[in-house]
């Protein structure tokens, strides 16, 4: 039976659901083995149940656990590497922080499914770029995200895309390619087994509207960005959090890098905002805030001093204090940041407290803020919320201990790696005095210890503290590290061994 990558988009196939071969679907799967018929209320049946009675759900090849740019681009990869993959997704639609959680920066495209992503959204009208002609006051703007560090009214050029278009594309991708995806799925757990000297998972756990299930993999990918399934399978990992570079001085305690949550607002005049700036020698807003503080109409965790000393990891992210925001979907219409005050140390991705506390805190400042703009800044007056990011992103999770942890050492002495997974690449390693080292990463980075047959992706790889955070965490490197996850699943399927046993011997990118 030919296989039409449109047309056959029939949901979780039951039976044994092997690798795809020149075009042709399995010959042990039929049309009639179908998990979830569209043209049915009735429940699916199970192919067994494990622990505790979970029904198992579906068998496949590839399971990819969170739709981020890492998961997504793995299961493309993968599927169309002719796997069957079923991706599981906890909100409604993939794409992660840049999608779920607005960030929506959108960059030129680095080869391979990014390039893609970027021209599918570019055709789509889904992409806006604003420059010095339609913010001529922007570039070098103290309230600017990006621009900031620009020559006053210099040219720039930024683009984004819209967070909620781009991920309406990104499903149709998958569903073009013939990956089964489950929307509003929690990944709660997994089931494994001995394998020789270490373990392998054989299910994943999750939970949707019908309840608690699992699906059965041969290999699976984590694409939480948080180190989840690594959690989940008691492989080893390093909790969140680091030291700041000496030359901050505040000695060695240890904190994550702190979250943050994205919100959107249109009917900004930013014209009259800039005007105003220069009338009243005002570039930051300081005479409003102060105003405004005084009058009791600003909190005390609104508009905090950044943290003082020299080369600060994760500058951006540490104090707030003015306005942070940049261009996004069209005019008049700009992204804001709010993050999680330093000081509190919250591990977002492991501890349900923090979380909690950081969700209604930073609910509570963006309310807060959008009160203040409105009332006291020119240009906002008409201005509203018509966006806030599904969940609070986490920019410092799990470092998940790997075959090989890329270390800042690797970076500054250009290490060469056999199994490295791309060619040279040059980037700024913001906790090293912001100095820029040309270097490779090798595929162990993506085989955490302990567990044969999972592959890391994106956030979630084997990268020290100092490393990975403001370099390998960016929207272009997530896709390119989920594409070769993808294709890694595919060739251990393929070769019959694990993902640990495959030789990785060119680079993909």
């Amino acid at each position: 039976m030919a296989y039409d990558p449109v047309k056959d988009l029939t949901p979780l196939t039951m039976g044994t659901m092997g690798v795809h071969h020149g075009g042709q679907m399995n010959p042990l799967l039929k049309p009639t083995d179908t998990l979830m018929k569209a043209t049915t209320t009735t429940r699916r049946p199970a192919l067994g149940t494990i622990r505790q009675d979970i029904p198992v759900m579906a068998q496949v090849d590839v399971v990819v656990i969170g739709g981020g740019p890492g998961g997504f681009a793995a299961a493309l990869r993968a599927r169309r590497e002719g796997c069957s993959v079923l991706l599981l997704e906890r909100f409604d639609m993939p794409g992660g922080v840049h999608t779920s959680g607005l960030q929506g920066t959108a960059n030129d495209g680095v080869g391979g499914i990014h390039t893609e992503l970027m021209e599918r959204f570019a055709e789509a009208g889904a992409i806006y770029t604003v420059t010095e002609k339609e913010l001529p006051d922007w570039a070098g703007n103290p309230l600017s995200h990006y621009e900031k560090y620009h020559p006053p009214g210099g040219a720039f050029k930024r683009s984004s895309f819209n967070p909620d278009g781009a991920g309406n594309i990104m499903i149709a991708m998958l569903e073009e390619a013939g990956v089964q995806a489950i929307y509003g799925a929690a990944f709660t757990g997994v089931e494994m087994e001995p394998s020789g000297l270490g373990r392998r998972i054989t299910h994943a756990i999750f939970e949707t509207v019908e309840g608690r299930q699992a699906v059965a993999g041969r290999v699976f990918v984590d694409g939480t960005g948080t180190s989840e399934v690594v959690a989940r399978a008691g492989a080893p990992f390093a909790r969140g959090g680091g030291r700041q570079p000496e030359s901050v001085g505040i000695g060695d305690e240890s904190r994550p890098v702190p979250g943050g949550l994205l919100w959107i607002m249109s009917g900004i005049d930013f014209a009259r905002t800039a005007a105003y700036q220069k009338r009243e020698n005002d570039p930051t807003l300081s005479k409003l805030i102060e105003k405004a503080r005084a009058a009791g109409d600003i909190p005390d965790l609104l508009y905090r001093p950044r943290l003082e000393g020299e080369g600060v990891y994760g500058h951006h992210y540490i104090g707030h204090p003015t306005l942070d925001m940049s261009p996004i979907q069209g005019p008049g219409t700009f992204i804001l940041w709010q993050n999680v005050p330093y000081e509190w140390a919250l591990h977002l991705d492991e501890d349900a407290e923090h979380a909690t506390r950081a969700k209604k805190a930073l609910r509570g400042l963006i309310d807060a803020e959008s009160q203040f703009l409105t009332r006291y800044v020119p240009g906002f007056e008409e201005a509203f919320i018509v966006h806030v990011g599904r969940y609070v992103g986490v920019r410092d999770g799990r470092h998940p201990i790997g075959e090989h942890v890329f270390s800042i050492d690797d970076a500054r002495t250009g290490r060469h790696f056999e199994d490295a997974v791309t060619r040279p690449m040059s980037k700024v390693f913001f906790w090293d005095a912001h100095k820029r080292y040309t270097f490779e990463v090798p595929y162990r980075c993506f085989l955490p210890k302990e567990v044969d047959n999972l592959l890391l992706t994106g956030a979630s790889l084997s990268f020290s503290f100092e490393t990975i955070f403001m370099v390998m965490r960016n929207f272009p490197w997530c896709t390119q590290t989920g594409e070769i996850a993808g294709l890694a699943a595919a060739r251990s399927i393929q070769q019959g061994i694990e993902p640990k046993q495959l030789r990785w011997t060119e680079p993909l990118f």
